[in-house]
């Protein structure tokens, strides 16, 4: 599956696009690449209303590959050396977005489908021990 990049895109089309293909991915984008295996900081993320333009793309417009077998580490590497772009995949992980740090080697089918699992999984504490006392 090819996603086209153009420099007229906001950051929303290009995360609406991912999330179409993968409901339990999310693609972000940072003004700073993350070190490898290191977590891209919240007050870095670029807005989603943001112009693609606006984000210093080394190439103006393009085709990225987000196949399924394709790895978390493969697709953020293509849109970095590619268009200049800092990407971070998340995966859900029941109410909360992991990003993909520890697990860049699995395919963005793989994730997909652990994000589903994870949504299926409901945690529950076990009960509170009765208090009564005669």
């Amino acid at each position: 599956m090819q996603m086209y990049i153009s420099e007229e895109a906001m950051v929303a089309d290009m995360q609406d696009k991912f999330q179409t293909l993968y409901p339990f991915l999310k693609l972000e984008f940072f003004s700073k690449p993350h070190p490898e295996g290191g977590y891209s900081p919240e007050e870095e993320k670029i807005p989603p209303e943001t112009r693609v333009e606006e984000m210093g793309m080394r190439r103006s417009f393009g085709w990225i590959d987000i196949s399924y077998y394709r790895t978390a580490a493969e697709v953020e590497h293509d849109f970095s050396h590619i268009f200049g772009l800092n990407a971070q995949i998340f995966r859900k992980a029941g109410t909360l977005w992991l990003e993909t740090t520890k697990t860049d080697n699995w395919t963005l089918e793989e994730l997909n489908n652990a994000g589903r699992s994870a949504k299926s999984h409901t945690f529950q504490l076990p009960d509170a021990p009765d208090n009564d006392t005669e």
